[in-house]
């Protein structure tokens, strides 16, 4: 079993900051690709921000130039921080993340429950 929890999440003004974190915990030798998802109510789960084990990172589009993905490889934790957010950015903020139980097993992706994003004009 692999955990997934995420923090730091809230209600912030257009124009405002926050800092999620995700930690990966539980049974697994090796863990590579983390990242973030996000659901708006009424639309499709998307796809925010992604980053490798060697730290390299992709970004959607729509957060590119305000939002950084960056990893603690020691404590299994992945960090976004997010500037300049708008009300579209409101969503539920998902992490996730690909990891094996032993080196060689196929590999497996976990999510985390969630952190809600609320961003107010």
């Amino acid at each position: 079993q692999v955990q997934l929890v995420e923090s730091g999440g809230g209600l912030v003004q257009a124009g405002g900051s926050l800092r999620l974190s995700c930690i990966a915990s539980g049974r697994f030798r090796n863990i590579d690709g983390m990242g973030w998802h996000r659901q708006a109510p009424g639309k499709q789960r998307e796809l925010v921000a992604t980053i490798t084990r060697g730290g390299s990172t992709g970004y959607a589009d729509s957060v590119k130039g305000r939002f950084t993905l960056s990893r603690d490889n020691a404590r299994n934790t992945v960090y976004l921080q997010m500037n300049n957010l708008e009300p579209e950015d409101t969503a539920l903020y998902y992490c996730n993340a690909d990891t094996q139980t032993n080196y060689g097993d196929p590999w497996s992706n976990s999510w985390g429950q969630g952190t809600q994003v609320t961003v107010s004009s």
